[in-house]
C-alpha cells in the first residue's frame, strides 16, 4: 500500500514538474498575434484578469485564463500599469509582463520651437497622427480644460521636446509644456535684477516673448532686452514690429506697412504705451533670463542689419542714419 502511495506521489510530482517546465518554456515562446502590431490599451484600475481579456480582445492569440494565471503566478498581478502598448511579433509572455509591470508604453515625441505662437503649436499637434486630437475648442476653452480659466494661451507653454504615450490626448502634451513654462518662469523671476522696472513675472513673460521675436543673433539677446528695459524706464513706447504683426493676426500678409503701424490694436506698441496685454510667442529660457537680467546699455534703439545681427543706437538721429543704411540702402 505504501509503495502504491509513493508511486502515486512520484507521478504527481513528475506531472507537476512537467507542467512547471512546460510553463517556463511557454513564457519564453513568442505569442501568436492576429495582426502586427497588436494595440493594447490597459485602462486605469484594470485587474489582472481584465488585462488578460483586453490582450486577447486586442489580438493576442492565447487563452485569457492562461494569461491571467501567468500574471497571478508571477507575483505581479497587481502591478500592471495602465497605458497604451504596441505588441510586435516575437513578444513573449515574459516580455509582455515586463512591459506591463514597468509601464513601457509606446511613446511619441513632439517638439515646440522658440518663437512659435499658440496657433503654430496647435498646427504641430494636429500634424501628429499618433495623438488623440482635441478638435473644435477655442484657445480659451483649452486653457479652461488645462485648469487655467481666463488665462491667455499665448506664451504660456515652454518650447521643448515632449514625450507622451501614443494615443494620448494633445492636452497631455500641452499640460506638460504649461508646467514646464511655470517652472522656467518662476526660476527666471527669482533671478531678476533688483533694478528691473518689471513688476510681475507675467510682465517678464511678455517682455521675453518680444525679445524672442526680435532677436536674430544669440549674442544680441541681452542687449535687445536692455533697449526695451531702458524704454520702459523712460516711459517710451516700445515701438516693436513683432507686436504689431501679432495684433494684425491673419490680416497680416507678410509685409509691414505704415498703415499697419498706425492701425491701433491692444498689441500695437507704436500707438500704445507699455507692454502689450499678453505674450506674442513662446520664449525660450535664454529670452526669459534676458528679460529679467538685461545687458547694461545706453542704447534706446536698434535695427536689423539684414544678416541676423542688430545695429544699436543711443539717439534717434543715430538710429535714423542706421535705418537709412540698413533698411533703405542709402
Amino acid at each position: 500500500m505504501l509503495r502504491k502511495l509513493a508511486l502515486f506521489i512520484f507521478f504527481i510530482l513528475l506531472l507537476l514538474g512537467g507542467l512547471g517546465a512546460y510553463g517556463l518554456w511557454w513564457t519564453q515562446q513568442p505569442l501568436k498575434l492576429q495582426h502586427a502590431p497588436v494595440e493594447l490599451t490597459v485602462p486605469r484600475g484594470a485587474s489582472a484578469q481584465g488585462v488578460a481579456r483586453a490582450a486577447v480582445a486586442a489580438g493576442v492569440q492565447a487563452p485569457p485564463d492562461v494569461l491571467h494565471l501567468w500574471f497571478r503566478l508571477s507575483g505581479h498581478g497587481r502591478s500592471l500599469k495602465a497605458g497604451y502598448y504596441e505588441l510586435e511579433p516575437g513578444t513573449t509572455p515574459r516580455r509582455l509582463l515586463e512591459r506591463l509591470v514597468n509601464g513601457e508604453q509606446t511613446l511619441v515625441s513632439i517638439t515646440f520651437i522658440e518663437g512659435w505662437t499658440f496657433h503654430q503649436m496647435r498646427q504641430a499637434l494636429a500634424r501628429q497622427p499618433l495623438l488623440a486630437q482635441t478638435e473644435g475648442l477655442t484657445a480659451a476653452q483649452i486653457m479652461e480644460q488645462l485648469g487655467r480659466p481666463g488665462m491667455a494661451a499665448e506664451g504660456r507653454f515652454f518650447p521643448d521636446t515632449y514625450t507622451v504615450a501614443k494615443k494620448s490626448s494633445d492636452l497631455a502634451v500641452l499640460r506638460q509644456a504649461m508646467r514646464a513654462m511655470d517652472n522656467m518662469l518662476e526660476a527666471a523671476w527669482s533671478q531678476r535684477d533688483p533694478a528691473t522696472p518689471l513688476r510681475t513675472a507675467e510682465e517678464a513673460l511678455i517682455l521675453a516673448s518680444i525679445v524672442e521675436k526680435e532677436t536674430g543673433l544669440e549674442s544680441d539677446r541681452g542687449k535687445v532686452a536692455g533697449v526695451f528695459t531702458n524704454r520702459i524706464r523712460r516711459g517710451m513706447r516700445l515701438q516693436t514690429d513683432p507686436t504689431v504683426i501679432y495684433g494684425l493676426g491673419p490680416d497680416f500678409e507678410g509685409r509691414l506697412r505704415r498703415q499697419h503701424l498706425d492701425t491701433d490694436t491692444p498689441w500695437n506698441t507704436y500707438t500704445r504705451a507699455g507692454l502689450p496685454p499678453t505674450p506674442i510667442a513662446m520664449p525660450g529660457r535664454a529670452s526669459l533670463l534676458a528679460a529679467v537680467q538685461p545687458e547694461a546699455t545706453t542704447a534706446l534703439y536698434f535695427v536689423s542689419r539684414g544678416d541676423g545681427s542688430s545695429q544699436f543706437s543711443d539717439s534717434l538721429p543715430e538710429h535714423n542714419r542706421a535705418v537709412d543704411r540698413y533698411i533703405r540702402g542709402r
